[in-house]
């Protein structure tokens, strides 16, 4: 599930690149010119792939010990 949910939900939209890659680009940028609503939106779409390194944390950890 969260591979699905990142795939889908945190790269959408696709088109012309992936929502999450933009904001991330405005961030490294300076974040210039970002309201709440933008930074909201970052938590949104980053979200999936928070879980998504969690649960691979998770599953490597159970691997090893």
């Amino acid at each position: 599930m969260p591979l699905l949910a990142s795939l889908t939900l945190g790269l959408a939209p696709f088109v012309p690149e992936p929502h999450i890659v933009g904001k991330i680009r405005w961030v490294m940028g300076g974040g210039t010119g970002m309201q709440a609503m933008d930074y909201f939106d970052l938590l949104l779409h980053g979200m999936p792939w928070v879980w998504l390194f969690l649960a691979i944390g998770i599953r490597l950890g159970k691997v090893k010990g």
